[in-house]
């Protein structure tokens, strides 16, 4: 059927000294170095300052800061950037041009129609409405122009050409009237605008739909992915007061590796290399992080390293999860519907999967009860299995954990809590992501057992500050502790004993 049916109308880490035993009475220091402090408390100016600083130096650099939150304090928030040059000639093209061309389109047909093919049907009726307004087009823009008309009709609109530019890793919609992006690590402003709340929330309900979710003012909030695996939160009025707002977490089309990361320098190499083993030897484990700071790459990295002979499931909320693996099976959790009724939270799932013959079960993100569901899942034969949740360190961490328990209806001591996860996690890997946009993994530490009632760790791996360079990155170091790992055993029964060992000692 022809949607066209329709004729006519219109730098160095400081040093404050290192603590030294103390020395007794019988071997007294000379006058002249108490007088000093001693030995053990060096005077000031021996300190290690950055080369060529002395005090003045550092009330300068003190001065520096200050001056720039006195700069910020009195700056002026700049208005939103308008589209210039070709790009803005083409959006006011659209507006004359999207009107009339909606009086020729039947929108059932239409959507029935792939992108190539609607554009290939655009192409006369374009040039029939640019010849009514009397506009000539050269051809790029009318190939533009085409774009992104279709793009209105079938695509996201003014997202589609920030969701195809590789560089932008989040798109942060707060109203029509404002759009900010993250590329490289850095907000910053984007000059998209849509024409008005109405066509805001008809691409925001687009992309719910798509997913069998809802979004209006009964159901003000909801959890999406776009057909790549992007992640997508909508949140609109009367609980957004700019109007609606979308977030978008883009996810890179090449799936990101161990090796990659390291590159990268999220990570050093014996770290990669621990890691590695840790995925393959089937160690239990939680990845732990900020937001956006990489707990889902982590993940899928991670993932790589599984045997393809396991079958793996994934449980989510909103299927984000890209496994590198043959035999995956991805679960989504199911929203309650207009009566309340119907939900399929993430604990049902992981009840069900336990009867689905998993070799292991992976979570995208605990955030509550199924916490416990996921450590029984653990105790009782599926070794392997990870998660990733939301917290600053490994033992705020298990700190998290043992709070999510008792958020449940089970009635169990804390004690009992610690010692199931204690028995249960082998391994916490905290990722995270810096000042200067860097995401970095600045612990990997092990879950030994209990000691009375706490927990006890070891760290394995520490990424330690050192400074800021001149370029503004943060410059560190990875340092191995040189501990013997208590996951020995589970490496040396997969074959990975002497690996194991020299990556960490």
């Amino acid at each position: 059927m022809s949607a066209f049916g329709r004729k006519g109308g219109p730098g160095k880490k400081s040093s404050f000294g290192v603590a030294r035993p103390m020395k007794s009475g019988g071997n007294a220091q000379p006058a002249s170095e108490e007088a000093d402090g001693g030995e053990q408390f060096p005077p000031i100016n021996s300190l290690d300052l950055p080369s060529g600083e002395d005090d003045g130096s550092f009330a300068a650099l003190d001065g520096d800061a200050m001056s720039k939150l006195n700069e910020r304090q009195n700056s002026v928030n700049a208005a939103p950037e308008e589209a210039q040059g070709f790009e803005a000639s083409v959006h006011k093209i659209k507006e004359q041009v999207l009107p009339r061309l909606l009086e020729r389109v039947d929108p059932e047909a239409a959507a029935t129609l792939t992108k190539d093919e609607l554009a290939e049907e655009f192409r006369p009726i374009i040039s029939e409405v640019l010849a009514e307004l009397k506009i000539t087009l050269n051809r790029r823009e009318q190939f533009a122009l085409e774009k992104v008309l279709v793009d209105e009709l079938l695509g996201l609109g003014p997202l589609e050409e920030l969701l195809n530019d590789p560089d932008i890793n989040d798109i942060m919609v707060n109203g029509p009237e404002q759009t900010y992006i993250e590329r490289k690590g850095k907000l910053e402003l984007a000059s998209i605008k849509f024409r008005d709340e109405h066509h805001l929330l008809q691409i925001a309900q687009r992309i719910c739909n798509a997913v069998g979710r809802r979004v209006d003012q009964t159901t003000p909030l909801a959890d999406a992915r776009l057909a790549d695996g992007s992640r997508v939160n909508v949140i609109v009025p009367p609980l957004s007061l700019r109007g609606t707002a979308i977030s978008i977490r883009k996810f890179s089309d090449k799936p990101i590796t161990i090796d990659m990361m390291q590159k990268f320098g999220s990570m050093s190499e014996k770290m990669s290399t621990f890691l590695k083993v840790a995925g393959a030897s089937r160690f239990n484990i939680v990845i732990s992080g900020g937001t956006g700071s990489g707990k889902t790459t982590m993940l899928n990295a991670l993932s790589k390293m599984i045997d393809p002979g396991e079958r793996v499931l994934t449980i989510e909320d909103a299927a984000e999860l890209r496994l590198q693996q043959p035999h995956w099976l991805p679960l989504e959790t199911r929203p309650a519907n207009l009566e309340g009724k119907g939900e399929i939270g993430i604990g049902d799932l992981v009840k069900n999967a336990l009867r689905m013959r998993p070799d292991r079960i992976i979570l995208g993100e605990i955030r509550g009860s199924e916490c416990f569901d996921l450590l029984a899942a653990m105790n009782t034969g599926h070794d392997g299995s990870m998660c990733t949740l939301h917290s600053n360190s490994p033992r705020e961490c298990l700190g998290r954990m043992e709070n999510m328990v008792m958020m449940g209806d089970i009635k169990i001591p804390k004690e009992a809590i610690s010692r199931q996860i204690a028995d249960s996690v082998d391994l916490i890997v905290q990722v995270k992501r810096l000042r200067d946009g860097s995401r970095r993994t600045t612990n990997i530490t092990e879950v030994i057992g209990m000691e009375g009632e706490v927990i006890v760790t070891q760290e394995l791996f520490k990424f330690e500050y050192q400074g800021e360079g001149d370029d503004g990155k943060i410059v560190g170091e990875y340092t191995s502790m040189g501990l013997r790992p208590y996951t020995l055993e589970k490496a040396k029964a997969f074959g990975f004993e002497q690996p194991c060992l020299e990556a960490c000692l």
